[in-house]
């Protein structure tokens, strides 16, 4: 296993945990300069915790409810099982489902139609 190096870590990155192929287009178009973004629905892409960490916020699908993605699952995993406080935003959901967001330590929720502008302010504020 490889370790991040600190060139990595200053990287400006995010992840975008969705299938929606429309809205991954708009964020990937509107991303400010030096930044990347990564579209999955897989978290078990990463190898482990530290993979995680190279990224600055993760944007979560609530809407997404496959047999092989949860989005309660992918919260539960950062926050208890690697205990990361990567922050992690939500697009979507019923009202229900953000409230379990919210007990699996959800950090903010959004409507669809504010992702790409809440993406650009997120860029701002962690472009550190």
């Amino acid at each position: 296993m490889s370790k991040p190096t600190i060139a990595a870590r200053m990287q400006h990155k995010m992840i975008m945990m969705t299938d929606d192929v429309a809205l991954c287009t708009a964020v990937q178009a509107a991303l400010p300069e030096g930044w990347q973004m990564l579209a999955t629905v897989d978290l078990d892409r990463f190898d482990n915790f530290s993979e995680l960490l190279l990224y600055r916020f993760v944007f979560l699908d609530l809407d997404l409810l496959t047999d092989t993605f949860d989005p309660q699952d992918v919260l539960r995993k950062i926050r208890m099982e690697w205990m990361l406080n990567v922050p992690v935003f939500c697009m979507g959901g019923q009202p229900e489902e953000r409230d379990e967001a919210r007990l699996n330590r959800a950090d903010r929720f959004f409507e669809r139609d504010e992702v790409v502008q809440r993406v650009l302010q997120y860029c701002g504020q962690f472009g550190w």
